[in-house]
């Protein structure tokens, strides 16, 4: 018997605009994702890629077709819960990194746990936790500036980490670094993939970065080419 995808996208399309000025982003793709997979997400600008990703990270949602997540269709959920949705089970890593500049590394991590109401000592656990997780022991109390690309990469991760996702969405998470430090990143999300079996969905141009994740996706005007 085959296990429930964690993800599912059945014939889902994205439209912006209406009229004339109406563009399909999506054309009515089909995707499985199962719960442990590393799947990288390809294709040229205006592709789709990036509609799908903010449908996966309920950012946005489906013009027609059905999302689901864990079997449930999140078309039905609330935008209350949506937001539930992605606090608990989603994290999110971006080529800009988006730390807050004056704010220590610790600081940054427990931003997400600050949102869930947690308690302070328990913020501090779990961002202590997660920093050492990405190799960042000893830099808790460093602000982004006193911190390399490499390092401001890691403390996202680890913020990411933090809530203990099902689910990590990276976006060109290496696009901001030099080869050697996007190696090092790549190593860190496969071994967070292998070990402690978070799912990544991973938006990238390079072929090198593609090639440590399970699987490619390649989008193409909209569609999914290959998978």
């Amino acid at each position: 018997m085959t296990a429930t995808p964690l993800i599912r996208l059945d014939k889902v399309t994205k439209q912006y605009g209406r009229g004339q000025a109406a563009m399909l982003a999506l054309k009515g793709i089909d995707l499985d994702i199962q719960a442990g997979e590393f799947v990288t997400v390809m294709g040229p600008s205006g592709s789709g890629k990036s509609t799908c990703m903010n449908i996966l990270g309920c950012l946005d949602t489906p013009t027609s077709g059905i999302f689901y997540f864990q079997g449930v269709d999140v078309g039905k959920l609330s935008a209350d819960q949506r937001t539930l949705l992605r606090r608990h089970y989603l994290g999110f890593v971006f080529q800009g990194f988006n730390l807050l500049n004056r704010t220590s590394a610790l600081e940054n991590v427990e931003l997400p746990l600050v949102y869930r109401s947690i308690p302070a000592v328990q913020r501090h656990r779990r961002a202590h936790s997660a920093l050492a997780a990405v190799g960042l022991s000893g830099w808790e109390t460093h602000t982004p500036s006193e911190l390399s690309g490499g390092q401001q990469q890691r403390v996202a991760i680890a913020r990411a980490l933090v809530t203990d996702p099902k689910v990590i969405l990276a976006d060109e998470p290496t696009g901001n670094l030099d080869s050697a430090r996007s190696r090092e990143i790549m190593e860190l999300l496969t071994d967070l993939n292998r070990e402690r079996g978070i799912t990544i969905i991973m938006v990238t141009h390079e072929s090198e970065m593609a090639a440590y994740a399970n699987r490619r996706i390649h989008f193409v005007d909209g569609l999914i080419e290959g998978g």
